[in-house]
């Protein structure tokens, strides 16, 4: 028994969100995935894995973040969820809160897999088969086009929300000279041939997230021991 066809038409709100960002190159491949999970579901698995490798491209390459061509779908996707801030600035220290996300992080990239699997097995425009291939009808390519839809619209949200010109990352970095120091003094001055690297700015420019983590550590340790009173001073405070 064939499934009823959709009554309305399926729109991509996350997707187009993202074209209204910035990202207009997608904006052909959205209106074919938004028609083909009506008039070819086979289809829309293809465009639902294209979709969303053209997004993590985009975004890492305005990054100015390596990623070769032949890099998959779930890797892509790792790369830029590594190097995208995930929190908020003010919530880098909560511990809880990032499990949560990544426990978050851990459902999209098993749904990144399923599209991809579904895209080999049930892909209208994927590798050549020498048997028939099952049918997939609207419901089960609506299912992949929502799942793109949503990480679609998750990572450029969170890479534009990251990119406001209020506070250059410059000035976040100079603004922190106490937590730099402390690094550089621990980790000691990186040398690559004849240049040398402060393993502090090093943090800072690679692994953006981390650094924020580390500092809200750092800025939390003052107030947790400044009302301990040295040993000697209570000595002579003792009548």
């Amino acid at each position: 028994m064939m499934a009823e066809p959709f009554t309305s038409p399926f729109i991509m709100h996350g997707a187009r969100d993202a074209i209204a960002g910035g990202l207009v190159h997608v904006e052909q491949q959205v209106q074919s995935i938004e028609q083909a999970v009506a008039d070819n579901p086979g289809l829309a698995f293809d465009l639902a894995k294209t979709l969303v490798e053209s997004v993590c491209r985009a975004v890492l390459s305005e990054r100015s973040i390596a990623y070769t061509a032949d890099d998959d779908l779930p890797k892509l996707f790792k790369t830029a969820t590594t190097y995208l801030p995930l929190l908020p600035p003010t919530a880098s220290g909560a511990v809880e809160t990032r499990e949560s996300i990544k426990k978050t992080l851990s459902g999209l990239s098993t749904a990144i897999q399923g599209i991809c699997e579904l895209r080999n097995q049930c892909g209208f425009a994927s590798h050549g088969s020498d048997k028939a291939r099952p049918v997939m009808e609207s419901v089960q390519a609506l299912m992949a086009a929502e799942a793109a839809d949503t990480i679609v619209g998750f990572l450029h949200r969170i890479h534009r929300q990251d990119r406001t010109p209020s506070a250059s990352p410059r000035a976040q970095y100079d603004d922190n000279t106490e937590f730099n120091d402390s690094v550089d003094e621990a980790h000691g001055m990186i040398r690559i041939y004849d240049v040398e690297f402060r393993p502090s700015e090093v943090l800072f420019q690679m692994e953006p997230e981390s650094y924020r983590v580390y500092l809200a550590e750092f800025e939390r340790e003052p107030q947790e021991t400044e009302d301990i009173v040295p040993e000697a001073d209570a000595a002579e405070e003792t009548p």
